[in-house]
């Protein structure tokens, strides 16, 4: 989805949570952020196979989006942490059912047999 059309007021509220959190990396840099502000260094190491240029356009695309907050520290070397907005916040406890319900389909999935073969 386009991001402009996330913003249009007559498309489907879960279309445009949704597309806040498009992505392979976002859920799970709001994970990281809710224990608290992270540098961008930390929250690669913490994601292996982030890379730090989708890591800075994820990050300003969710700076953009309200979810979290940049603050850059006048010291040298540079410090920067990003940390979630109350907005964020209140995302990432929406998204909390969701997580648990994908982790009981992850449960249900490890223990089922294999499929029905299905009948000619």
């Amino acid at each position: 989805m386009t991001r402009s059309r996330a913003q249009d007021p007559n498309v489907c509220g879960v279309t445009a949570a949704i597309s806040v959190i498009d992505g392979k990396w976002k859920t799970a840099l709001l994970w990281q952020l809710e224990s608290g502000p992270r540098r961008p260094g930390e929250l690669r190491r913490n994601l292996p196979g982030l890379t730090e240029k989708v890591l800075a356009q994820a990050l300003r695309e969710m700076e953009t989006d309200g979810l979290v907050h940049r603050e850059v520290y006048d010291v040298l070397p540079l410090k920067t942490e990003y940390s979630l907005t109350p907005f964020g916040r209140d995302l990432a406890e929406a998204l909390a059912p969701l997580s648990d319900w994908g982790h009981r389909r992850l449960e249900m999935l490890a223990g089922a047999v294999a499929p029905p073969t299905p009948v000619s």
